[in-house]
Formats: C-alpha cells, sequence, structure tokens
C-alpha cells in the first residue's frame, strides 16, 4: 500500500476495463486518495489477484475475450478473495446482467460515461457504509 502525505495507508483498487481512456479517468480520480492498479482484461484481473489483495474491484462488464461476469465468477471462487467487494462498471443497462451481477454479490453498479465525483462517492460509500 501506498502512505498519503499525512502518513495513512491509501486503499488499494484493482481497476479493470479494456478500454484504455476508461482506465486513465479511474486513476485520474481517483490516484489522491487512493492506490490505483489498472489491467486491462479480465485474465490479467485474476492473474493479479493470484498475488495480491486489493480493497476493491472495480470491473467493467464488456470485455473480451473474458467479460466481466465470468471474471467475477473465478474471482468468487478463489480462495481469500471471494469477499473482495466489486464495483461493476458498465455501459450498458442490461437487467440480465444486473441480475447477474447481483448474484454475484457486487456492491454497486455504474453506468458509464460516470462523472469522477460519482465514482468517488461510490467507493467511499463502500469502505464507509
Amino acid at each position: 500500500m501506498s502512505q498519503t502525505r499525512g502518513g495513512n495507508y491509501k486503499k488499494r483498487i484493482l481497476a479493470v476495463d479494456d478500454t484504455a481512456i476508461v482506465l486513465t479517468r479511474i486513476s485520474n480520480t481517483l490516484r489522491d486518495d487512493y492506490d490505483v492498479i489498472t489491467v486491462n482484461s479480465g485474465v490479467r484481473a485474476l492473474k493479479y489477484l493470484e498475488m495480491e489483495k486489493p480493497e476493491l474491484i472495480l470491473l467493467d462488464i464488456k470485455m473480451a475475450p473474458m467479460d466481466g461476469i465470468e471474471t467475477l465468477r473465478q474471482i468468487r471462487a478463489m480462495e481469500n478473495r471471494a469477499d473482495i467487494p466489486v464495483i461493476m462498471l458498465t455501459g450498458v443497462e442490461d437487467k440480465d446482467v444486473v441480475m447477474a451481477s447481483a448474484k454475484l454479490g457486487v456492491c454497486d453498479y455504474i453506468l458509464k460515461p460516470f462523472q469522477s465525483e460519482e465514482l468517488l462517492k461510490r467507493i467511499h460509500q463502500v469502505f464507509n457504509p
């Protein structure tokens, strides 16, 4: 974990999205308050999670070859990783996808394009319910 100027440790967030612009926006929005790790695929997210345990995952739904729902299924099956809070990010409003992610225990669902303030607010709500 990184330290803030006040000596407190920043919580680590794993951002998973196959669009570089979105990852850059997430990173720029969160970097002052959180330690942000970005990966551009579900496969890379799973590899990262084999070694590290972030405090939160921001997960895009529409990715190839492995979409966010399948990535989340595999995260939920991982030992010592199943309890990590996940916020789904998507540009698509699809009831089936919302239901599938709800069954897998996501804590929130943010539609893209998102406002930076809204993303920060939702993350804050996960860490400070």
